[in-house]
């Protein structure tokens, strides 16, 4: 996408205070409520990657796919885990995310170098059914093939 919809401002770090949650981080990882995540550990969609950021959302859904894909790529059985976080600082909109398959950052998509801080955990957050889930992996697999499974980070 060249051009940002009409009425849509970026989350810059200069400008994340406007932005206000819940936010939540879905992860394969089972951490306490106090827990801070930090940058500077393996990706969870790409091996052999160390992260510069710590990845969130203001949406459930969005976090749920976090929680389901790191699980799944990782070859884990589990369903993973979905935390509401408040960030720790400055955090932007998420570049693999924003104005890419759909314009501005529907997704509610964001990222930090400054960490999360984890406020409780949702037990019960709503999962994706499994063909849905196969489909999302499998679209994952052919960028990977094509070289494609950039990550800006």
């Amino acid at each position: 996408m060249t051009q940002d919809p009409p009425g849509w401002t970026p989350v810059t770090y200069e400008s994340c205070a406007d932005v206000v949650g819940p936010f939540f981080h879905g992860t394969r990882s089972e951490v306490t409520v106090g827990t801070e995540l930090v940058p500077g550990y393996g990706s969870n969609y790409q091996d052999g990657r160390v992260s510069n950021h710590i990845y969130f959302t203001g949406l459930i859904e969005t976090a749920a796919w976090g929680a389901e894909l790191a699980t799944a790529l990782a070859g884990v059985e589990e369903r993973g885990h979905v935390y509401v976080v408040e960030p720790l600082g400055p955090f932007e909109d998420d570049p693999n995310v924003t104005n890419k398959r759909f314009p501005g950052n529907p997704t509610q998509s964001y990222r930090t170098r400054a960490g999360l801080r984890v406020v409780e955990e949702v037990p019960d957050w709503p999962g994706h059914e499994p063909e849905v889930l196969q489909s999302m992996l499998d679209s994952l697999a052919r960028l990977r093939e094509q070289g494609l499974d950039v990550i800006d980070d």
